[in-house]
């Protein structure tokens, strides 16, 4: 697994958050239109993927403001739960039909206390 590898795993971990948050891919192209766009990412990368590594993406939310939201990610390798590689993304709420930055709905800022690391 590479680099590119790693990054394209964490869309899918923000994607299932956001979804759960209401903000699901129906509501992307004929709702609300909002979607979350990342603006900053920090990444580490810890230890090496060998080809057979079972891994596993696992997603947190970092913190919620009013118009942002900043998503953790952990790839991590299953056996010995080795954390291999973790990045932050800083993301903001787009308004996908303005195409800036809106207030982050108060039903999905609910929801995403759920997510939210301790």
């Amino acid at each position: 697994m590479d680099v590119s590898s790693c990054f394209a795993a964490c869309p899918d971990g923000v994607f299932a958050i956001q979804s759960e948050m209401g903000l699901t891919g129906n509501d992307m192209r004929m709702g609300r239109r909002l979607s979350f766009a990342v603006v900053h990412v920090e990444s580490d990368f810890e230890a090496e993927f060998v080809a057979g590594d079972t891994i596993r993406l696992e997603t947190s939310v970092a913190a919620v403001g009013a118009k942002s939201m900043t998503f953790r990610h952990r790839l991590i390798r299953c056996e010995g739960d080795a954390l291999a590689f973790e990045t932050v993304f800083n993301c903001a709420m787009l308004s996908l039909d303005a195409c800036q930055a809106a207030a982050i709905p108060d039903d999905a800022r609910e929801r995403a206390t759920t997510w939210l690391e301790t």
